[in-house]
């Protein structure tokens, strides 16, 4: 039987964590296979240390900025003797140029992770644009770019809602003032600036769970924007996908992970339990492909039609950009063209929070 690093976090960890270790569990079983190499973007001090043990990867790649105590990991791995080789680069890949690091004829990697970060990227285009150009010069023909991050379209529909019950209850009082708090039993989340308008870029929050003593320091993630930039990096998108999605199409596999973990994530029959569905909804994995045009035709990302995207956040929707592609719809008129055109779609959501038109 395989072992197990997700309970092995259990003790200590909040529900929250439980359920994003999970994802992240499934993500590198289904994902690495033995004997690859794989980089771990803003790797901090490894704390996925156990899954790379278990996957049997054959190289490891951490990449982070310098505070993190990378060389401390080092010489922790080195005294270990791992079954995998190791190296590990100090610097800040949304900002850096890894080219400038990377020796010629250097392996690549298989699969590069990105499992905390791409918030904070969402800082500006150019950061994304940085990240992006660097994951793929990071990847071999055919390699796998994959990650985890708060799902900007389940927060930016509850924010909908948050200011339409706003505006209903509050017709008589002063018109541009706008709720900046979404607050659930499980979390709270308080943007920076009260506006009804998000841009594609900067828009930060603080993203705070019960029990937590701080909170963490986000940017919305729009999705289109990050089509795009991954498409003028050479990379094509492959999935987006809510983790209360992901965890219903890995449900027959991996539930019993949740079992195991206590009476609180899951009910008997392996369904998620209302506040576990609430706390996973937040969340939404990623997943692009650097083509090898050596084995198969590229994946088609959609292309933008000129002059389609602009930054106009006017009449921003949270329909759901998917559905088209569900249907077999996979050309430009039903892609990112269709995105850009309805605006400010920020990607995947529970259905019950989308939509059918803006505010």
């Amino acid at each position: 039987m395989m072992p197990n690093s997700f309970q092995a976090h259990r003790p200590t960890e909040s529900i929250y964590r439980q359920l994003v270790e999970f994802a992240k569990t499934v993500l590198v079983r289904v994902f690495v296979p033995p004997y690859a190499t794989v980089c771990d973007l803003y790797c901090g001090k490894v704390p996925d240390e156990e899954k790379w043990d278990e996957a049997q990867i054959g190289h490891y790649i951490g990449i982070d900025v310098a505070t993190t105590g990378l060389n401390e990991v080092k010489e922790a791995w080195e005294s270990q003797r791992k079954a995998y080789t190791s190296e590990f680069f100090e610097l800040d890949p949304c900002i850096e140029d890894m080219e400038l690091h990377l020796k010629d004829g250097e392996d690549r990697a298989d699969i590069v992770f990105c499992m905390n970060h791409l918030p904070l990227c969402f800082e500006s285009e150019e950061k994304v644009r940085r990240l992006l150009f660097n994951v793929s010069l990071l990847l071999k023909p055919g390699g796998y770019f994959i990650g985890i991050t708060p799902d900007s379209s389940t927060i930016w529909n509850k924010y909908q809602k948050n200011v339409e019950a706003y505006h209903n209850k509050s017709s008589g009082m002063k018109p541009n003032i706008v709720p900046n708090c979404i607050r659930s039993e499980s979390y709270m989340i308080t943007f920076e600036v009260e506006e009804e308008k998000f841009p594609f870029f900067g828009k930060k929050y603080q993203l705070k769970f019960a029990g937590d003593i701080s909170a963490e320091t986000h940017c919305l993630v729009h999705f289109p924007s990050l089509l795009r930039l991954a498409r003028e990096a050479g990379l094509e998108y492959m999935e987006i996908t809510n983790l209360t999605e992901f965890f219903d199409d890995n449900r027959a596999q991996f539930a019993g992970m949740l079992m195991d973990a206590g009476p609180n994530l899951v009910d008997p029959r392996g369904r998620l339990l209302p506040r576990s569905y609430d706390v996973l909804g937040l969340y939404t994995t990623f997943i692009f492909q650097k083509p090898d045009p050596d084995i198969a035709p590229p994946l088609s990302t959609p292309v933008l039609e000129d002059g389609s995207y602009n930054h106009d956040e006017r009449g921003w929707q949270g329909t759901d950009w998917r559905e088209d592609e569900k249907n077999g719809k996979t050309d430009s008129a039903f892609g990112l063209g269709k995105i850009t055109e309805q605006k400010g779609i920020l990607g995947p959501g529970p259905a019950e929070l989308r939509f059918p038109e803006a505010l």
